[in-house]
């Protein structure tokens, strides 16, 4: 309470010392001070009017889709002012599937294990943009966060939230399932900003200290496309926290392998911890090319 009075006192003194420069932002400073007088419920009610213009852009509450032919320049910047986020399961984490090129098609989001009815939580606050059954994905819950990027739930069982409801941080908003195209039951855990999906381990530390990897974190075309990825191994993550570092690793020198005997590209693919796809279209061959010792292959 007194913390409380002494932040009214402060800020009425403010508002007393600029009073006749005719503030542009009284109903902000008017938001404020109603906001350190009301009570805890009030407060989450206040912040989500006050928050809600960030979810205006694209907001499609039917369908999973909602940006369609998005033209985003690489490289981008994605914001964060939480240096943790919270675990979307109980348990500790079992990564069945990363993001990456798998059986011949894009795997979008990294798959984590878990048993039909576990509680699934919102990595961040946010709102919910869709609460539904999606082709492939089955249930699926999509939740926009405040600095554009949304985070997608897929293959659940049920449902805790609906269709622009605001959730925070650590909130169960469905349960766990086996929903889609699915073989067993796991979470499927997608990252998107715009449209455009991204490795999440490259924005997200998969540990238990659940640390996001920076406060500034700009996208390559790398982090993106997922025939650059392998779904059976962790890409080698580099950490780009600004603008002049995006460049410079997008224009970085590739390294060069040169064939020996016994070589399969799955097997050069593994060790440098990227994938057959990427390497073939690096180099512009086929899956089914015979590798010749001696040829030299950009990695």
């Amino acid at each position: 309470m007194k913390k409380t009075i002494c932040l009214l006192f402060i800020l009425c003194n403010s508002i007393n010392m600029i009073g006749q420069k005719k503030l542009k932002n009284t109903k902000i400073v008017k938001n404020y001070i109603n906001y350190i007088q009301t009570d805890s419920l009030e407060k989450d009610k206040m912040i989500k009017d006050l928050n809600d213009e960030c979810f205006a852009e694209n907001w499609v509450t039917t369908q999973f889709t909602a940006y369609r032919n998005t033209n985003i320049k690489f490289p981008f910047k994605i914001e964060f002012s939480d240096s943790t986020y919270a675990s979307p399961i109980s348990k500790k984490y079992v990564i069945t599937s990363r993001y990456g090129w798998r059986r011949n098609r894009p795997h979008r989001g990294i798959d984590i294990d878990l048993v039909i009815g576990d509680s699934v939580f919102s990595i961040l606050p946010g709102k919910v943009r869709f609460a539904g059954r999606s082709s492939g994905y089955g249930r699926t819950v999509v939740i926009r966060h405040n600095n554009g990027l949304e985070t997608v739930y897929a293959h659940l069982s049920g449902f805790k939230v609906k269709k622009n409801e605001f959730v925070k941080k650590g909130q169960v908003i469905a349960l766990g399932g086996n929903s889609g195209r699915s073989r067993g039951s796991h979470l499927h855990l997608e990252t998107r900003y715009k449209g455009i999906a991204i490795n999440p381990e490259y924005l997200l530390d998969f540990s238990s200290d659940h640390k996001i990897r920076g406060k500034n974190l700009w996208v390559t075309r790398d982090w993106a496309k997922t025939y650059y990825h392998s779904s059976k191994r962790q890409s080698r993550l580099v950490t780009l926290d600004s603008y002049e570092k995006a460049l410079a690793y997008k224009n970085r020198k590739r390294k060069v392998y040169i064939v020996k005997s016994g070589d399969t590209l799955s097997g050069i693919a593994y060790r440098n911890r990227t994938s057959i796809s990427r390497i073939c279209k690096t180099n512009k061959i086929r899956k089914t090319t015979t590798l010749r010792i001696g040829q030299k292959l950009i990695i």
